[in-house]
């Protein structure tokens, strides 16, 4: 295949745990070949953290229209893809698509609702570039979960490589993508990942998140309180499945009276079993996990998980990918495949009744 036939296209994701905007680009055809080239992160602006955090916490809020907080959102990653095409000395011309995420605010596909907000026609006009977003709402209103979806990336990044494989992303909430010997995929979120911790350190410390692990090191195990979180029926769905962020902010409550050490290894350690409890849905045992997001980079969350489970759990980098780069690219990958008309999602990817593409298009005014 000639470089004629790959799509340059920027992705930009902002995920559940709001830290920061990730910006990739990539070269792709949408299906096996990926050229992976710059990512970085960018702030939110601190203002538009604070009142989109506020909008999270209260999902009567959410599901009202935010115009004004939709546009300071879709400015934001604007400016951040602005930015990144100037640190990389990206030509605007020769980026194709942008596929923008936008920044979900609420997700209960189960009610048949979820919010990614984003305003594609403004994002694409500030940019002069075509951009793909809103592209969970259509797996949503036919059925499905609407997440996880990077799981095509998943695999294309992970082709060659033997299996069965486990991919798991740690941003604010979890998610895993199985991939078999035969080429099947099997995905869904696993349970908490940063956003519990982070929640808890901010509340309690103004913290937000554990630095160093300091905390969780060396703070002591709640079992009660850990029994308790994993009593939640989440556990005993089948797969696919996907989570809103607050799913277990209430449970999470009972570690309230322990100290900010046993608190945070309590969290740590729910992260864990939430994550180990994603073999039960799985057709066989991983023989390796690879690992990205954020949560990759906390060692005591990383050293449990392979205690747990016995097997090799790598950060994604082992096999040449930045972890944080990796749901960015994702959705670069996807509005890619989104404009050449391919599935997105897959009945055991997100329980959509058929494989089905998605994603809005909104052409960059000419």
């Amino acid at each position: 295949m000639s470089v004629a036939d790959l799509t340059t296209a920027v992705g930009v994701m902002s995920g559940t745990s709001m830290d920061g905007i990730d910006v990739a680009l990539i070269a792709s055809d949408g299906e096996a070949r990926v050229e992976t080239g710059p990512a970085a992160t960018f702030p939110y602006p601190e203002a538009v953290a604070r009142r989109l955090r506020a909008v999270v916490a209260d999902p009567g809020e959410a599901q009202s229209p935010q115009p004004e907080l939709e546009r300071a959102v879709t400015d934001a990653h604007v400016a951040a893809v602005e930015a990144f095409l100037a640190r990389f000395s990206v030509a605007r011309e020769k980026v194709a698509l942008v596929g923008l995420h936008g920044q979900t605010i609420l997700h209960r596909p189960a009610a048949r609702l979820t919010r990614q907000l984003c305003d594609g026609a403004r994002a694409a006009a500030a940019l002069a570039i075509d951009v793909v977003c809103d592209f969970r709402s259509a797996d949503v209103a036919a059925g499905g979960e609407g997440a996880p979806l990077a799981t095509v990336y998943h695999a294309a990044m992970a082709a060659g490589r033997e299996r069965p494989l486990m991919i798991l992303n740690w941003g604010g909430v979890g998610n895993v993508t199985w991939l078999g010997e035969g080429g099947e995929i099997v995905a869904f979120d696993t349970g908490p990942a940063n956003a519990l911790i982070d929640d808890f350190l901010l509340r309690r410390r103004g913290e937000a998140f554990d630095a160093d692990v300091r905390l969780a090191a060396s703070g002591r195990v709640d079992e009660a309180a850990l029994a308790a979180m994993m009593r939640d029926p989440y556990f005993d769905r089948p797969a696919p499945k996907s989570l809103d962020r607050n799913h277990f902010a209430a449970a999470a409550l009972a570690i309230e009276c322990s100290s900010d050490a046993d608190g945070a290894a309590t969290l740590t350690a729910f992260t864990v079993e939430a994550t180990a409890a994603a073999l039960r849905l799985v057709p066989a045992a991983p023989m390796r996990w690879l690992v990205g997001g954020g949560g990759r980079r906390n060692a005591v969350l990383m050293r449990r998980l392979a205690e747990r489970l016995g097997v090799s759990v790598e950060q994604v980098e082992a096999i040449g990918f930045d972890g944080d780069a990796i749901e960015a690219q994702a959705f670069a990958y996807l509005a890619v495949r989104a404009r050449r008309g391919l599935p997105l999602s897959f009945p055991t990817t997100t329980g959509v009744p058929e494989p089905m593409t998605g994603g809005v298009f909104w052409p960059a005014p000419r």
